[in-house]
């Protein structure tokens, strides 16, 4: 039942399962006519203009580059196309979920531009959405859609046409639009869409936004440039202690099997090597440079410093790369960032200026910084060319900075031409941000990305690279000096300087073949120019040195925590070698018979002489802040599972099902949710409701959830729990 006054439906009534609603479809879905659809490098571009072959400039073969150029025809290269049928074949095999790895710059919305067609010409999807996970991207997604499938299909963004999204074939929203209060539930039917493609994946499903994905049914295609392999070799047992690395192998693991994907193997896999390898992306030149200071950060001793305590009295602290711009401030490194890449930079092959650039830094303070230092240098260097305009600040604190990543790309920022007026590319050459130019930004003629950062996040390593990978004709339209383009011929760009100032290729490719070392200017040697003759020296910081002999100065008692020792981590991992060869759990598993398997390795290898495995072990090993249960250790040892989940991931897990059958007026969800954690994981909450001593809820720091609820709510959570949930597993 559904209630149809307020615009959109809101269920009023419990869920049935996402199984029940497949016969709600109102069209019949034909996988055999999308298996058999015939497919071409011009799919799409028979939708952007179906008589194009009729057109003299086509028919006339030295015209036709132009005339593609001009009319903005996209037709799919050969591996685009290769994704799509690779997806048909999928189909064929029924399955319905599908994964495409592809490099940044391989052109995944013009892919999934093409999958949409293909779903929504075969009658097998009659809505498509497709979720991103920035704000930024669901503008260019429209504007990408539209351009590739005007005037045959509608495209709107979400939020803009909340009222008549149903007049659309392709609903654009970030993932957040959609999961905030899990509005997909109040807002939504399960069967709204037919095809929900999610950009970025394993970041735009990561967390709590899997539901939505989940939600509804049909077919789910995820497309991602960060692939699996990147991270085979990190340590799963550092996922508790918070290793990005672990924790980006977690969400990728999740992925591929979200996806179908379980074996690892995507649906369709085009790297970045494949996009070099076939003449459509170009691979970084790495300048690895380090200055003392950096190299000191990056040491497992880091740098170490006498400070004065809070009493006055000298003591060692020591710095790592993680401080730098937080707790480590410096000045002079900054400083010869600045002027090595100055010196080092790749120049503009028509206007010899410094080339389109890139810096990320670690805050928006260093941001400013820098861009202050830059456009310092850059006044000194090339006196009179730019007004302070060199560098500008793009971070989310800055005016109009969305506006401002635009007009990088579209070569107006700071305005255009300041060599040769005839020359369309930015007055500014260098934009310093954070993290605001990592994901989904098209600028192609960029030379320069400067990492002055350490970076943990693989998948943002991948992005932040990715900027620069794409290819670009420095004199084709943006040089309206045809003599001039004329004489210098195509000038295609063949590279581009990664400059990494933190060894985060080195942290991220241990066999990384580095192309280029540069020597920086020496620091704090008084026979030496700081700035290698190129500006004024700087002033001397001076060295810590530390002169006194080396003795015991105390002894510590350390008590091995929960975590254990490293040894205590393996044992989980040769319990798991065991049991994933074990024949017999293998043959019972096939039968679905858990209650034997279960038995079966609880009776063979607990509490024997001489591994003495048993499950408060096996629980201690794995590292998780919860009670697993035995199913739940064998399901990850036999791949079932990615991973353990914790308890706050079990608990949303948890009350996403309560959500889904009580669906509580949104005014109440907060209040809701808490409670309901609180009620799970407090005891003495639990008493303090199931014996009705309600002023006690004025001590109790969970309380205030209880009393902003309604009477219903107050008597179904606990209802609800008592029924359907082991509190068991919640317990440390």
């Amino acid at each position: 039942m559904w209630d149809l006054e307020r615009g959109n439906p809101q269920p009023i009534q419990t869920f049935p399962t996402t199984d029940s609603f497949k016969h709600l479809n109102a069209f019949h879905a034909d996988p055999q006519r999308l298996a058999n659809e015939p497919l071409d490098v011009d799919y799409i571009a028979l939708t952007q203009r179906p008589d194009y072959q009729a057109d003299p400039r086509w028919i006339y073969e030295a015209q036709r580059e132009r005339f593609k150029r001009e009319s903005g025809l996209r037709f799919l290269r050969d591996y685009q196309l290769k994704a799509v049928k690779k997806l048909q074949e999928a189909v064929a095999d029924g399955k319905d979920r599908f994964l495409f790895e592809m490099a940044t710059g391989t052109g995944k919305t013009l892919t999934s531009a093409a999958v949409v067609k293909l779903f929504l010409r075969t009658g097998n999807a009659r809505r498509v959405l497709f979720l991103v996970d920035r704000l930024e991207l669901e503008n260019q997604a429209k504007k990408d859609f539209d351009k590739y499938l005007k005037p045959d299909y509608i495209t709107v963004i979400y939020k803009e046409k909340r009222d008549d999204w149903r007049k659309a074939e392709v609903v654009v929203s970030t993932v957040q639009s959609f999961s905030h209060h899990n509005k997909y539930k109040r807002l939504f039917r399960p069967d709204d869409f037919d095809l929900v493609i999610s950009d970025e994946a394993h970041r735009s499903i990561g967390g709590n936004s899997r539901a939505v994905f989940d939600y509804f049914v049909g077919y789910k295609l995820g497309l991602t440039a960060t692939p699996k392999d990147y991270l085979k070799k990190v340590n799963t047992a550092k996922l508790q202690q918070r290793d990005p690395r672990e924790l980006e192998r977690r969400m990728l693991l999740d992925t591929y099997t979200t996806f179908g994907c379980e074996n690892g193997i995507p649906t369709f896999r085009f790297s970045l090597l494949d996009g070099v390898k076939a003449g459509y992306l170009v691979n970084p030149t790495v300048v690895d440079a380090r200055t003392s200071i950096t190299t000191q950060l990056l040491s497992e001793e880091g740098y170490a410093v006498l400070v004065e305590d809070k009493d006055g009295n000298e003591t060692e602290a020591s710095f790592v790369h993680r401080d730098f711009e937080k707790k480590f401030f410096s000045e002079t490194t900054n400083y010869v960032f600045c002027e090595t890449f100055l010196k080092n930079a790749l120049r503009d092959p028509v206007s010899g200026e410094v080339g389109k650039t890139i810096i990320f830094c670690v805050s928006q303070n260093h941001a400013a910084r820098v861009t202050q230092l830059l456009n310092e240098q850059a006044h000194r260097l090339f006196p009179g060319r730019y007004r302070s305009d060199f560098a500008v600040q793009v971070t989310s604190n800055v005016t109009d900075a969305q506006q401002m990543t635009i007009n990088f790309a579209n070569n107006q920022l700071g305005g255009s031409g300041n060599y040769n007026p005839d020359y369309r590319t930015s007055r500014t050459r260098v934009c310093v941000t954070v993290g605001m130019m990592t994901t989904g930004y098209d600028c192609p003629d960029l030379l320069n990305l400067c990492l002055m950062r350490p970076v943990f996040s693989p998948s943002e390593f991948v992005q932040m690279k990715g900027r620069g990978t794409r290819k670009h004709n420095f004199t084709g339209d943006t040089l309206a000096d045809r003599t001039l383009a004329n004489q210098l011929g195509d000038v295609e760009k063949t590279t581009f300087k990664l400059f990494d100032f933190f060894a985060n290729c080195e942290y991220f490719e241990e066999k990384f073949n580095y192309d280029e070392v540069i020597k920086l200017p020496a620091i704090n040697k008084p026979d030496a120019d700081p700035t290698g003759g190129l500006l004024t020296p700087l002033p001397d910081v001076g060295a810590y040195e530390n002169e006194s002999t080396d003795r015991i100065h105390t002894v510590q008692e350390q008590i091995v925590g929960l975590d254990g020792m490293k040894i205590d981590r393996m044992y989980f991992d040769q319990f798991e070698e065991r049991v994933k060869q074990d024949p017999v759990v293998q043959n019972t598993l096939q039968t679905g018979d858990w209650d034997t398997v279960l038995a079966y390795v609880a009776d063979t290898y607990f509490d024997k002489p001489a591994e003495f495995y048993n499950l408060d072990k096996l629980r201690r090993a794995a590292q998780v802040d919860r009670r697993i249960s035995l199913r739940e250790i064998v399901e990850k040892v036999l791949g079932l599972i990615p991973y353990f989940k914790s308890k706050e991931e079990l608990l949303e897990d948890e009350f996403d099902k309560f959500d889904s059958r009580y669906l509580p007026n949104e005014e109440y969800f907060t209040a809701a949710k808490n409670f309901f954690k609180s009620y799970v994981t407090d005891g003495d909450l639990r008493e303090i409701i199931e014996t009705r001593k309600y002023s006690l809820l004025n001590t109790n720091p969970n309380g205030d959830s209880f009393r902003h609820l309604p009477p219903e709510l107050r008597k179904q959570i606990p209802e609800y729990i008592k029924d359907n949930i082991s509190l068991n597993q919640f317990m440390a």
